[in-house]
């Protein structure tokens, strides 16, 4: 135990020299107060709206993800196969293209021209995919037998999801869903091209009246792992616990 601390500590002091190697090679001056300390409300405004549209389009893939995966198992086949074209459209277009297309295209097409909001549907359609992936993984993992004896037990649906089906769910469900929850609060980093303000956004702001180029790119790094490090760690101890 004491060896493997020992290693992450090791570990973790590699990195932050290499950080302040590449901070501290460069002639002039690095200084963060006069970032933190002028453009304090900002960069709040900015953390504040990377976790909200973050969590919206967790809880909007979440329920348009399950939407896709019910279509998915129909015995419609136009269902099945709308949602594999669908599919295959979000994977072979790029994130940043999607938002682009939804608040400059798709939604004046429908008369909305509030691009943030159009901007934030379209990380919710492109996540989407990826969690109708996630369910059906989740749910893949309860075998034919299990079902079985559901019914040689006579169990009625309601004791069937919440003692079999929604504890395993559940438990392969998690990490997945943690990561794509990873992948979409740095996803929303590309709403910085509707000059909505979010972390990259006023950054670039800050960055622009003071030309502290670096050391805006180095706040702007250390915010983004400010949010995803502890969310990690907040995913492997679900694990832990799902385990036992």
């Amino acid at each position: 135990m004491k060896n493997k601390v020992l290693n992450y500590v090791l570990a973790t002091a590699t990195i932050v020299s290499f950080v302040l190697y590449v901070i501290f090679v460069r002639d002039a001056e690095f200084t963060l107060d006069r970032l933190i300390t002028t453009y304090s409300s900002l960069l709040l405004t900015g953390f504040g709206n990377t976790i909200l549209v973050s969590l919206i389009t967790l809880v909007g893939s979440l329920l348009f993800g399950f939407i896709l995966y019910l279509l998915s198992i129909s015995k419609i086949p136009y269902f099945v196969a709308i949602v594999d074209v669908f599919t295959e459209v979000i994977y072979g277009t790029p994130l940043l293209v999607m938002i682009v297309l939804m608040a400059f295209l798709i939604g004046p097409a429908f008369r909305n021209f509030n691009r943030p909001v159009m901007g934030t549907l379209g990380l919710i359609l492109y996540i989407s995919p990826y969690m109708k992936n996630v369910y059906q993984s989740s749910f893949s993992s309860i075998s034919k037998d299990q079902y079985m004896a559901m019914d040689l037990f006579g169990f009625t649906p309601m004791q069937r999801y919440r003692y079999l089906i929604i504890p395993q769910v559940i438990r392969v469900l998690m990490p997945p869903l943690m990561n794509n929850f990873s992948l979409i609060i740095k996803g929303s980093a590309l709403l910085y091209v509707l000059a909505f303000p979010e972390l990259y956004y006023v950054i670039n702001v800050a960055q622009s009246q003071t030309f502290l180029f670096v050391e805006g790119y180095i706040l702007l790094w250390m915010m983004y792992l400010l949010i995803t490090i502890p969310l990690s760690q907040l995913t492997k101890w679900i694990e832990r616990v799902l385990r036992t």
